[in-house]
């Protein structure tokens, strides 16, 4: 049963691939590094998430947010690894850190969309975390696509579960679901991105890949142990 409906808005991916054992000494027991054509992918994602609500609930609540994410594998199942996920809204971060247990941090945020292209800003103010700031435009430059089952994009962003360690070595899962994503290829501009340099990386020195999506509408389920 979904526990949550929202939007995914302004949706910028922002990939680098990196060595495996990079993603490999990060990640939980029972958790696998994915790889396509021998490279692991570290994500930066900004978007707006809009209208977030449970399930039943006629008032949603919007908020920009900012991840940074890796791909694995649990029992042959894809998925996606999260190492922070920041959001402009106290409310929201408190209800999605005890639903899910996934790591949110409070940020003060601005998103800004002029004429198809999306600067995103983004200041950490959580308590008792590493500071960590982001500044970043991105947007279109081709025609949008359904990516193809098999090729990287489909890789990087047809994901329908998440996993998360907790505090005391458990691992859970929760099952998300959408239609296909619509991509275009983007160009970005990155000005200040810290989100690897807190989770304990070096700064990728290979290609930036970039997508950006309009978004779409998004459901996820309860919180599983694996």
């Amino acid at each position: 049963m979904d526990l949550l409906r929202m939007d995914w808005r302004d949706v910028g991916f922002l990939h680098w691939a990196v060595d495996p054992g990079t993603v490999a000494e990060t990640l939980p027991d029972r958790l696998s590094v994915d790889t396509y054509d021998g490279d692991a992918y570290l994500g930066v994602v900004p978007f707006r998430m809009a209208d977030i609500r449970p399930r039943g609930s006629p008032i949603g609540r919007s908020f920009g947010e900012l991840n940074l994410r890796t791909y694995v594998e649990a029992d042959g199942v894809p998925g996606v690894y999260f190492y922070n996920l920041d959001a402009d809204d106290v409310l929201g971060v408190g209800v999605a850190r005890r639903l899910f247990q996934l790591p949110y941090y409070r940020a003060r945020m601005r998103v800004d969309r002029r004429d198809g292209a999306v600067r995103f800003r983004s200041r950490r103010t959580h308590d008792g975390t590493p500071t960590a700031r982001f500044d970043a435009s991105y947007e279109p430059d081709g025609v949008a696509t359904t990516p193809e089952p098999g090729s990287l994009p489909a890789f990087l962003v047809e994901r329908y579960r998440f996993y998360v360690d907790s505090d005391g070595g458990r691992l859970y899962y929760a099952d998300i679901d959408h239609e296909p994503w619509e991509l275009r290829p983007g160009a970005a501009t990155v000005r200040r991105n810290d989100l690897f340099e807190a989770n304990g990386f070096d700064t990728p020195d290979g290609e930036l890949l970039v997508h950006v999506s309009d978004g779409l509408p998004v459901t996820a389920g309860r919180l599983h142990r694996l």
